[in-house]
């Protein structure tokens, strides 16, 4: 088996919360190191971090499917998508490499996990819907 079809694999059976847990840890990261790498840092640069560590304590009632905290997680992972766009367009408007990087890894990794969120509540969806 080629490594593709085993990634292929992983991903269509990694869980919401994984793909949550994933998520915090790249806005973690990221966010310390906008902060950390500018000559000028700014509070604003951590702003996801906050964000990361509301999903991380979100993560085991997320793991456990709770309805409520699977649903907040996943709007803290919209908002955190939403309010990256103006320092995305802020980056491309600055031409800075880096910080289009950092703010698109962001992106990219909050999106993936809405995924994994909206797939989790199909996926519950038609498990109440066949037991019922």
């Amino acid at each position: 088996m080629s490594y593709i079809t085993k990634l292929q694999r992983e991903f269509q059976t990694m869980k919401a919360h994984t793909a949550s847990l994933i998520n915090a840890i790249v806005l973690l990261a990221t966010s310390a190191w906008a902060y950390f790498a500018s000559t000028a840092p700014s509070f604003t640069a951590l702003i996801p971090a906050v964000f990361a560590l509301l999903l991380i304590a979100c993560y085991s009632g997320v793991k456990k499917e709770n309805k409520i905290i699977a649903h907040i997680a996943a709007v803290l992972t919209l908002v955190i998508v939403l309010a990256l766009i103006t320092p995305l367009r802020g980056a491309i408007g600055r031409e800075d490499p880096m910080a289009i990087m950092r703010v698109g890894l962001m992106m990219a990794s909050s999106v993936v996990a809405m995924v994994f969120f909206v797939k989790s509540f199909v996926d519950a969806r038609r498990r109440r819907q066949s037991a019922g």
